[in-house]
């Protein structure tokens, strides 16, 4: 009988783990997954909505239990630790001594938030989003009477975070090493981002890397400074994005890619051992318009390259098919969705071309809570084809942004969207969506 062994118990782990099991029995194949944590199967991306209080209970992040795994054949042992891989004798080092050999492995270690060469950030009161830890910690500074937070970075967690902790009465400040929030989004489209955060009584503070994290002699955090000034903190948390959890593959000698993350085939093969899959937030994918590699940390994809590893050790052919970017999140009312790529990387890709932007509202003008809504396109100048897209707008408005990702995903130009079969009703939608205005805009320009 073989062994998989699975190091990682959640969203890529576990997908990888269980589709493994569907393919094949317990009597064929042992599947053991390492998780050095207390909690497997957990969603990240709800802990700002858990420390935000819309989430009332930490167990309502985790969706399944290690004994929904064991009814299943699957082994999970928590709060195991793996400490090494040694590649050449097919075995991983647990804590504690033991060597657990496999015949197929698959590297799950996700990612970290990235942490700059900044003094003082290991202060007391410093906090990433990571884990559930994370939230409990925050939660509690906050029930300890933290009134002044100030989030570094202006990205997905650090606009949620900006939010939630204003929602809690702390009084919110986010430090931008850019000069504007949503790097991911063109310029046009994040000044609609930071026009609404300081609307909503954010101050937004960019262009200022920070220097250093300040502490008072108990060693806690009291002050964020940058060259500009220093803002009062009782809480910081780091919202500047995530990088690839790698340590254990490196030290391993797995093949890193461009990115620093684990290189890996299409079937979430190790390019450097065959016998080693990585899946999620460690391991390196492409990106689909312009087949360069790109590090996406997003559960959605964790789960999707969990499956396609577990497949190919089940015996089934599998390939991931790469990512476009395509993500949403809020602040307040608005809604902020992208996908494909954004100018600078199409200029970037080397790409010839043009840009369309349309104002709209999300339903009927007539019809209560009708909000703006701004739908940038970005196509091939010659031949019309989607690149990318970009939305910023009231209730509505994100999830908008599947169309334009399902589009560019089939390979789609902006005539042949603009004549798609786009449902309508007042409460939803205008009797021309802003999705098919901003495809019909951008086909008529490209047709002269």
């Amino acid at each position: 009988m073989e062994r998989l062994v699975v190091i990682g118990g959640d969203a890529a782990g576990l997908s990888a783990a269980a589709q493994a099991r569907r393919l094949r029995k317990a009597d064929d194949l042992d599947v053991v997954v390492l998780e050095q944590g207390p909690e497997i199967s957990y969603s990240a991306c709800g802990i700002p909505y858990w420390i935000g209080g819309l989430v009332e209970d930490r167990d309502q992040l985790l969706a399944r239990a290690p004994h929904e795994f064991a009814a299943q054949d699957i082994h999970v042992r928590m709060g195991t630790r793996a400490e090494g891989i040694d590649l050449a004798a097919g075995e991983v080092l647990v804590a504690g001594g033991e060597r657990l050999g496999y015949d197929h492995l698959v590297v799950a270690t996700g990612g970290k938030p990235f942490r700059p060469p900044i003094a003082g950030l290991d202060a007391d009161g410093v906090h990433g989003v990571h884990r559930l830890a994370d939230g409990a910690d925050i939660r509690a500074a906050i029930a300890a009477g933290a009134k002044r937070a100030v989030v570094l970075g202006g990205g997905y967690i650090g606009l949620e975070m900006a939010e939630v902790l204003q929602t809690r009465g702390l009084e919110v400040t986010v430090v931008l090493a850019d000069p504007l929030p949503m790097a991911q989004l063109d310029d046009d489209m994040g000044e609609r981002v930071c026009a609404a955060m300081c609307s909503a009584g954010i101050d937004v503070q960019p262009n200022q890397p920070v220097r250093e994290i300040e502490m008072g002699p108990d060693g806690a955090v009291r002050a964020v400074r940058t060259d500009e000034a220093s803002y009062d903190a009782d809480l910081v948390v780091l919202g500047l994005g995530m990088g690839p959890e790698t340590a254990l593959a490196r030290e391993a000698g797995l093949a890193l890619g461009s990115t620093g993350a684990i290189d890996v085939a299409h079937t979430q093969r190790s390019r450097s051992h065959p016998e080693v899959f990585a899946a999620g937030d460690c391991s390196q994918t492409f990106h689909r318009i312009t087949g360069e590699a790109i590090h996406v940390a997003l559960g959605t994809h964790a789960n999707k390259q969990g499956r396609v590893a577990g497949s190919v050790i089940g015996g089934r052919p599998a390939r991931f098919a790469g990512v476009l970017g395509t993500a949403m999140t809020k602040v307040g009312d608005l809604e902020v969705a992208r996908t494909g790529l954004c100018t600078t990387q199409a200029e970037e890709g080397g790409y010839d071309y043009r840009t369309e932007l349309i104002e709209s509202s999300t339903r009927a003008g007539y019809y209560p809570g009708a909000a703006p809504i701004a739908v940038k396109i970005i196509t091939e100048r010659g031949s019309g084809l989607l690149l990318g897209a970009q939305i910023v707008g009231g209730p509505g408005s994100g999830k908008r942004i599947d169309v334009f990702a399902t589009a560019i995903w089939a390979g789609m130009t902006a005539e042949t969207l603009a004549g798609s079969d786009l449902s309508y009703a007042p409460p939803f939608s205008p009797t021309y969506d802003p999705v098919v205005v901003a495809a019909r805009v951008a086909s008529r320009i490209e047709q002269g």
